[in-house]
Formats: C-alpha cells, structure tokens, sequence
C-alpha cells in the first residue's frame, strides 16, 4: 500500500481553504460584534429621545420645554464641531460596560418611584414600594429576553457578548432588589420613628 505525496500546490490549496475559513468565521464574529454595537447605540438613543418626549408630553410642564430647547439649542452650537446631534452622539459612545449599563437602566427605572408613589396615596407605602419595583422588573425582563432572542438570532450570544450581557442582568437584578431593601428600610424606619 503506497501512499501518494502531497504535493506542494495541494498543500497551499489546502491550507489557503483553511485560512480562507477561519477569515470567513473572524468576520462572522466581528460582523455580530459591530451589530450589537450599533443596537446598544441605538438604543442609548432610543432612551435619550423618549426621555426628552417623556418631558415634553407629561402635559404643561415647561421644565420639559425648556429641556427639548435646551437640547436642540446645544446640538446646533456644537454642530460645526462635533456634527449633528452632538448630544445624542455623545449618548451613544458613552460607556457600554455591563456595570454602566446596569447602572443606567437602574437609574432610569428606578427614578420614576416618586412619581409613582404619588399615584397611589393612602395606599401602604411598603405594598407600594413592593408592587413598583415588580412593575419595573417586569418590563426590564421583557426587555431582556426580546434583546437576547435578538442576539441568539444573529448568532452572537456566546462567549463575551453572552457574559456580558447575563452580568448586565444579574446587576440590574440585584440593584433592584436593593432598591426596594433601600426604600423597606426608609418606611419602617420613619414608621418606628413616627
């Protein structure tokens, strides 16, 4: 049994369909990176738009009129330098580190306690406090999971993308679950105390 040499030529072929591969699935992966880049900038946004929209439809609030022209103000100063939308950009380059995010989506849920709080008055503050943060919660998990089956879809829920992403979750979780031990702890202490 004789076994034919490789010739030269079929090794180069053979190792040019190789790299020729691993060049295929390095831009498969840097491809998903970039998309889920532009989804969080996107995103970022998304948030700084309906924030701004939030002040400006809460009714006659002219701290929301003085935000929106504020900002539009500032975006046309900045324009020659930084383009168009300068705020929004600066928005979108900020930090996407699972800990800044978390912080982020905390800071923006959360903030909305007082407001709710006031909609439910005579109600038991600690009920209160319960059922707003199951009410956030909620949502950031429904958000959660469509932003994953998102990236399950592209193919990039692996490796850094996928434990980046499930520590987000576990910051935003456990924020939340200090939160409401934060504010537990304010209404029973102002109940001893009253």
């Amino acid at each position: 049994m004789s076994i034919a040499p490789v010739t030269t030529s079929a090794a180069a072929t053979q190792s040019t369909a190789v790299q020729a591969q691993e060049k295929s699935q390095e831009n498969t992966r840097i491809s998903g990176f970039q998309a889920v880049r532009e989804a969080k900038q996107q995103l970022n946004i998304q948030i700084l738009e309906a924030s701004a929209q939030t002040t400006l439809s809460a009714g006659d609030n002219p701290q929301g009129l003085v935000l929106r022209s504020a900002i539009d103000r500032i975006n046309e100063l900045l324009a020659p330098d930084y383009g168009p939308d300068a705020l929004q950009t600066a928005a979108a380059t900020q930090d996407n580190s699972a800990e800044a995010t978390a912080g982020r989506i905390l800071s923006i849920s959360t903030g909305f306690y007082d407001s709710y709080a006031k909609q439910h008055p005579g109600e038991d503050p600690e009920k209160v406090a319960e059922n707003f943060v199951n009410l956030i919660r909620k949502g950031f998990e429904k958000g959660f999971g469509e932003a994953r089956n998102i990236l399950e879809g592209m193919n990039v829920f692996n490796g850094n993308v996928q434990s980046g992403v499930m520590k987000t979750y576990e910051l935003v979780s456990q924020g939340y679950d200090d939160f409401l031990a934060s504010k537990l702890g304010e209404i029973r202490g102002a109940k001893t105390e009253g």
